[in-house]
């Protein structure tokens, strides 16, 4: 049975507010600058007037994505159209052991990635794409991606190079921030993180309770 990471939220603003969620970026070796994609949006009443509280769930899963995109990243676009996806493990830690599959190597004709192997050399804590020899455009992002509300939402990536390989190492941290962002839509990681609620999996917790108070600052409890 899977383990699922879940925020709550409580609205105690007067208004009717809007909610995103976003992760912390992975740690890339092997790429370019990292980019941030938004995992879920949904508006909420006053908790004192409706009693409604928003529920977010990812599954603590990893997994590794690949989308196919017309134009390099933009803020506010879509990270791509056509995309794969493959559940991973992660490297052992530092003096950890076993063989986890965590290795898989990316295909642009047809779009998609091998099933994960074993790989020597991965970065402790990450799994690790392969990519092809490919023109660019079409381009071609590679990162972290989530299972949420039953699908699979690329969370976090950097541009994929030809012919190389790139370690992703995914943290558990999580935010929720007041306003809309689609998901999948390529937002700023800087300016939303900013007074934004964290919520921080790193530890033995699954459960972040949140609530946006009154004078729009946050409270957070983890259990």
């Amino acid at each position: 049975m899977s383990t699922l990471l879940t925020i709550n939220v409580k609205n105690y603003e007067s208004q009717t507010q809007n909610f995103y969620f976003f992760q912390q970026p992975a740690i890339y070796t092997g790429g370019g600058q990292v980019y941030s994609n938004s995992l879920f949006s949904q508006s909420l009443g006053n908790y004192d007037a409706t009693g409604a509280i928003l529920t977010f769930q990812v599954n603590l899963q990893y997994y590794v994505g690949i989308p196919q995109a017309n134009t390099p990243p933009q803020i506010g676009a879509s990270s791509g159209y056509a995309s794969a996806s493959r559940a991973i493990d992660l490297a052992p830690g530092s003096g950890g052991s076993g063989r986890p599959n965590d290795w898989t190597t990316a295909t642009v004709n047809p779009l998609g990635l091998s099933a994960p192997i074993y790989g020597e050399g991965v970065q402790p804590g990450a799994f690790r794409i392969t990519t092809p020899v490919f023109n660019s455009p079409p381009y071609y992002n590679v990162g972290s991606a989530v299972a949420v509300k039953g699908g699979i939402v690329l969370s976090n990536f950097v541009q994929a190079n030809p012919a190389s390989n790139t370690d992703c190492r995914p943290v558990l941290k999580y935010y929720v921030q007041t306003g809309s962002y689609t998901p999948g839509v390529l937002m700023n990681f800087t300016q939303s993180s900013v007074n934004a609620a964290l919520c921080d999996f790193t530890g033995l917790s699954y459960t972040c309770n949140v609530s946006l108070k009154s004078d729009s600052t946050w409270t957070t409890q983890l259990q």
